[in-house]
């Protein structure tokens, strides 16, 4: 008894032609896309995800961090960090080398110079060796520090931030 009505012709031996069975939809395998772009241009653009990266507690990691992103730095590490990103420097850890980011937050140890950096902050258990250039810098009670600070520069015009030329300023 069938659930549908067959409409195929008879075939000339007087027996119905069975209907060809329908064919399943392959079941999506956890695979990549071959073009792994395709469904992002479907998407709306959002905002690029910062990603993190760390160095935990017991590692010892010599060579050179550069790219996007924020690390995060809990064991000891030899070599220049530059990136486009927040720098944390965890209580125990170790840096040796300079320092290029957005935000550079010290609970650790840092051998070495910071540049360019917005932000600056000092924890209560910082222990900084070296000089720092930044917008702004945030020392906390109990931390030590041994280098030059240059801070709230604006580097284009040579001038602090917030100075304004005019009437009175002998310029």
């Amino acid at each position: 008894m069938a659930l549908w009505k067959d409409t195929t012709p008879a075939a000339p031996g007087g027996s119905p032609t069975p209907a060809p069975a329908p064919v399943p939809a392959p079941e999506r395998a956890n695979v990549a896309p071959l073009n792994p772009n395709a469904d992002a241009s479907r998407r709306p653009r959002e905002r690029a995800e910062v990603k993190d990266s760390v160095i935990s507690n017991g590692l010892n990691i010599e060579g050179k961090i550069e790219g996007a992103g924020n690390v995060r730095i809990g064991g000891r590490f030899k070599g220049d960090v530059h990136i486009d990103g927040d720098l944390t420097i965890e209580a125990g850890a170790h840096l040796t080398g300079q320092v290029r980011a957005n935000l550079v937050v010290v609970a650790g140890e840092l051998q070495g110079n910071v540049e360019s950096a917005r932000r600056v902050e000092l924890a209560e258990t910082a222990v900084m060796s070296g000089d720092v250039k930044a917008g702004a810098l945030t020392v906390a009670a109990g931390s030590r520090m041994r280098g030059q600070v240059e801070f709230g520069w604006d580097e284009k015009l040579g001038k602090a931030q917030g100075e304004t030329r005019g009437l009175g300023s002998g310029t």
